[in-house]
């Protein structure tokens, strides 16, 4: 397994707010000279005959408006985070884009914004804005989307039909209480921690999930997992406030293809022998929290296993 997929690194789910200070400078308009100064990447244009630069960086410019940029028709990469927009629609034009990273500004719903003619972006991330819905995103070709730090409390709108491509959806620091809502068979990477999520449901859509990072929220329970989750291996549910091994019953479910699982931060972790426990449940496990299994945990799991089911047998 990919090591990054297995990492579980102190601070790394925490969600960076990144306010701005009164005693910033006044918020101003897109000009061409601040666009000249940000373009890059010399690419052929779509007929090959000309030649235009493809890549705009307009990071930290206290923008409020980018109306400027719409006769940008070529430009594939766009970063405008750390900025002050609320109103993204002067992006229509550019139907080219690939990458566009919108982080750190005040745009608070996709509604009449312009992800509609964007058929080709694959790569989207609204991180740390004041969205609190999803209604009016599509995205054909987005394989990778970034939702992470705002306040959206409900799941609607995550059909297939309109994400036919999406891998990698991250949700983290967000308002959610649920799972449900995520219709997406092709998804491999899911991330909700730091949410307020006490219920896993409508994981049996999820056909394809390899990783579910769920760290710090409510769970005390892990019903819901699905058997149609045949390729789960990465099951993070650390911090959460899981009481005891019945409340792991569900793993089960997913014993075939679970390689790591996450527990600490949990009360459960305060018995002597969870790992022993969960690795009766999940023989084929290489990890549990931080340390891999060892051939001694295993064998002992095994020998336990054997016992109970020589246990079930009737004597004739």
């Amino acid at each position: 397994m990919d090591e990054d997929v297995l990492s579980d690194v102190e601070g790394d789910e925490e969600v960076q707010q990144e306010g701005l200070g009164e005693e910033e400078a006044q918020a101003c308009s897109l000009t061409q000279e601040t666009i000249t100064q940000g373009l890059s990447l010399l690419c052929r244009t779509g007929n090959g005959l000309g030649h235009a630069f493809v890549k705009l960086d307009l990071k930290d410019k206290r923008l409020n408006d980018i109306a400027a940029i719409s006769s940008y028709i070529h430009l594939r990469f766009l970063d405008v985070s750390k900025n002050r927009l609320t109103d993204l629609s002067p992006l229509a034009s550019l139907t080219q884009l690939l990458w566009l990273k919108v982080d750190n500004n005040a745009v608070a719903c996709f509604k009449g914004q312009p992800f509609a003619q964007l058929t080709y972006l694959q790569w989207l991330s609204m991180a740390v804005n004041k969205l609190t819905e999803l209604g009016g995103l599509v995205g054909p070709a987005l394989e990778s989307l970034n939702l992470t730090g705002n306040s959206i409390q409900k799941l609607t709108g995550l059909q297939s039909a309109c994400f036919a491509n999406l891998v990698t959806l991250e949700l983290r620091g967000n308002q959610l209480d649920t799972t449900d809502g995520i219709n997406l068979p092709n998804l491999r990477q899911l991330y909700l921690a730091q949410n307020v999520i006490k219920r896993l449901e409508g994981l049996g859509r999820l056909e394809r999930l390899t990783t579910l990072h769920l760290r710090d929220n409510q769970l005390d329970s892990l019903n819901g997992l699905s058997p149609n989750m045949k390729c789960l291996q990465y099951l993070n549910v650390r911090g959460n406030v899981i009481l005891d091994e019945n409340a792991l019953q569900s793993l089960g479910l997913v014993s075939k293809s679970l390689r790591a699982l996450i527990l600490s931060e949990n009360p459960l972790v305060e018995t002597t022998d969870y790992r022993m426990w969960v690795l009766i449940l999940l023989p084929k496990l290489e990890r549990i929290d931080k340390d891999p299994v060892s051939p001694e945990e295993r064998t002992e799991a095994w020998e336990r296993i054997k016992e109970r089911k020589e246990e079930e047998i009737p004597e004739p």
